[in-house]
This record gives structure tokens, sequence and C-alpha cells, in this order.
């Protein structure tokens, strides 16, 4: 690829994103939230100088309401300037940067949440809507920063590996080969770190401007195709002993709560969903997209990716038997956020219910966004079981990333045959 195709495909997106830029309101939406939180990284990807995350790509469209066909066009816009800006020299190393920060923020992110759902648990109801909505925040933040660390894995494996330079000639001075400069990490453009910020973030900073509510990165990450919000079945599920009549009433409780401003009382409702049958969440699916309430949906998700592990795979297999797929691997990706021990658990419960797919896309998703050391960890729980499995996972799903397991695996002293 030339330097002049380089530049028309960054070009492209960028006269793409301006588009973009000119038709969002400047202080509403996630342009605001973006623009408030970092204005010079933005500008920075306006100029084509930085890629922008298509989790921010993905939040601007919906803002605008764009189409499944326009929001593609996107996606392959945004793919060829990340692949031109790839290969650069530098690329890989930039991009190996970027993803450790990025690993560091969603660590930060996950333990932030974790602390909040915590106290809202046990808040006063004075505080439980302040608390409510920082988790809401520490939970788009995890998400996103989750979603960056598969777009960057993603990105890292398509640049191609330099091609060895030609022997010199026999009698020839050599020629001294560049370095390419190493270009100081930029890689948590909005993910609101400073450049040489420590790897673990402190908590995150809520906006100053009124904004939606946070919806764009939970349904993106997926570094093939665009993933929109959870559509609507056409029909409604079966029902289970009058699922459908409860997630009726609920979202009618929920709407009554939304429009009365009482968003923590409307959020322990989705919460309470999670404690009734796993099989009723897909009719509470249905309604709640049937209302316009796509973003509660993905809230909901969000709460069962933080269940204990039985009830973690129940809620997968309920998905999966109801046919929603597309929330079924959601709802795995952010399950593999959770600590090691827990993955063990899940991996077990989902096998004991027969769930071979979701376990290896559960596996999949471990091998591809954590690191050897924490897949090393993950193993070392039930070594005879899990190595087997993880390097079933890891030779079929991410072949690139083998060899660096299998090194954690044996300094973990864990079996590799």
């Amino acid at each position: 690829m030339t330097v002049q195709q380089q530049t028309a495909e960054i070009g492209a997106f960028v006269r793409f994103l301006r588009d973009v830029e000119a038709r969002s309101v400047p202080d509403a939406g996630w342009y605001g939230v973006f623009a408030a939180r970092d204005p010079e990284g933005l500008r920075a990807c306006l100029d084509g100088v930085e890629i922008l995350p298509w989790d921010v790509v993905e939040s601007l469209l919906r803002d605008l309401g764009e189409s499944p066909e326009a929001a593609a066009h996107a996606r392959a816009l945004h793919a060829a300037a990340a692949a031109a800006y790839d290969r650069r020299p530098g690329g890989a190393e930039s991009l190996r940067a970027r993803r450790a920060l990025m690993d560091g923020e969603r660590r930060g992110a996950e333990a932030r949440a974790r602390e909040l759902a915590a106290r809202l648990r046990t808040a006063p109801p004075a505080e439980a809507a302040g608390l409510s909505a920082e988790l809401s925040w520490a939970h788009d933040d995890l998400l996103r920063a989750a979603a960056r660390v598969v777009e960057l894995t993603s990105r890292l494996e398509a640049v191609p590996a330099p091609v060895p330079e030609a022997p010199p000639v026999p009698e020839a001075a050599p020629r001294p080969a560049p370095e390419p400069a190493r270009r100081k990490p930029r890689g948590a453009r909005y993910a609101w770190l400073e450049e040489d910020a420590p790897a673990t973030p402190a908590a995150p900073v809520l906006p100053t401007v009124q904004a939606a509510p946070p919806r764009g990165a939970r349904f993106g990450g997926a570094p093939e195709t665009p993933t929109p919000a959870p559509a609507r079945p056409a029909v409604p599920p079966a029902d289970h002993a009058g699922a459908g009549r409860a997630a009726g009433n609920a979202v009618y409780a929920l709407q009554r709560l939304r429009a009365q401003g009482r968003s923590g009382e409307a959020y322990a409702l989705l919460c309470e969903a999670l404690a009734g049958p796993p099989g009723w969440l897909p009719a509470l699916a249905y309604e709640l997209g049937r209302a316009g309430l796509a973003a509660d949906w993905a809230t909901l998700l969000w709460e069962a990716a933080s269940l204990p592990p039985q009830p973690y795979a129940a809620v997968v297999g309920a998905l999966a038997d109801a046919g929603r797929a597309e929330d079924c691997e959601q709802l795995l990706r952010q399950g593999v956020a959770r600590p090691v021990d827990e993955l063990a658990e899940a991996v077990t419960a989902l096998e004991a219910g027969g769930r071979a797919e979701e376990t290896r896309t559960l596996l999949a998703a471990l091998v591809r966004t954590r690191t050897p050391e924490e897949a090393a960890e993950f193993a070392g729980v039930r070594p005879g079981h899990l190595v087997p499995l993880l390097l079933a996972a890891v030779r079929t799903s991410a072949p690139a990333h083998e060899p660096a397991l299998l090194h954690a695996l044996r300094a973990a002293g864990l079996p590799t045959a």
C-alpha cells in the first residue's frame, strides 16, 4: 500500500467524521461528553492525527439516529483508515503500548464498578440516585475499555510482519537501518487517561455536561462487523409461566419511574429482574425493545455479567435458548472481565449445562482480551481440565497468541502438552 493510498483512506474517514461533527449538537449527547472530557484528543482525530476508537464513532452515530446501513459504511471507512494508520512505521509497537494502557484502564474501571455496586446495595435512598449515576458511568468506562482492548488486539493481529531487507552487495558498505522513532503512547484517548498516567487510573470523573445515558460502547467492540442495538424480535418469545405479563408490568413501572426522575429506583427495578427466573429475561428484553428502552436492556446485560458464576451461566443459557444470539455473545464478552477464579467457575457451570458453544465463545474472548499471565492464572484453578480447553481456544481463535500463552503456562509451572 502506498503512502498516497494510506492518506486517501485516512482522509476519507476524516471527511466522514467531520460531517458527523457538523450534524452533532455541540453541548449535548455523546459528542458533548467526548468534547468536554478530551477536546484535544477529539480535535486530533478530526484532523486525522489519531484514529477515533470505534465505540466513540458508534456512539456519535447513535446520537444522530443513523441507519444500520450508514453504520456499516462508517465501519468500513473506520477499518480502512485504522489499517492504513497501523501500517505506518512503529505501528505495531504503538498498538501494543495502547493496548497495555487500555487494559490498565479496564482493570481500574472494573474495580471502581464493583466498589460502587457494593455501596449501592446498602445505600440509603438519599444516596442511591447519585451512586447509580456514578455506577452507570463506571460501567460505561469499563465497557469502552474492554471494547478497545478487543479492537486494538484485532488491529495488532492485522498488522503485516515486516519484510526483511535484502543482504547488502559484497564489498558495499552496509547501510545503517533506521529505528522508527518511538512515539509517545496516546491510546488512552477518550479513556480519559493522561498520556503519562499510571496504568491503573483513578476513578473516572463525571462529565460536567448533561448527556444522554451511557450506552454507546455497550453495543460495540467486535472488530469484524458493526453491532447495532439489540434488535426487537419480530414476535415476542414464548411466554414462560407469565413472563410476558411480568415483563410488561416491569416496563410500565420503569417508564413511570423514569418520567418522575427517580433514576435510582429505576436502576434498582432493573437489578431486581435478575433475581427472578432467568427464563423470563428474554420476554423483558422484548418488552424493553418495544418500548424504546434498549439502553435499559444493555444496563441489565451488564449487571448480569457481574452475577455469581452459576446465575451468570443460567442467564447465558436462557438467552441462547431464546435465540438472542447477539445478547448472549455480548454477555459472554462482558463476563470475561471478571476475576479469573470466577471465570473458571463460570466455564464449569456452562459446561455442566451443556453449553459447549457458549463455553468456546467465553474462552475465545479470554485468550484475546486478557494477558497471557492472567490466562495462565485462570488455567491454574483446575489445570487438568482448563489447560486443554485454553490451548484449544487459543489455537482456534487466536493462534498468534499461542507462543505467549505457552510461555506463561510454563512459567506458572503448568503442563502444556
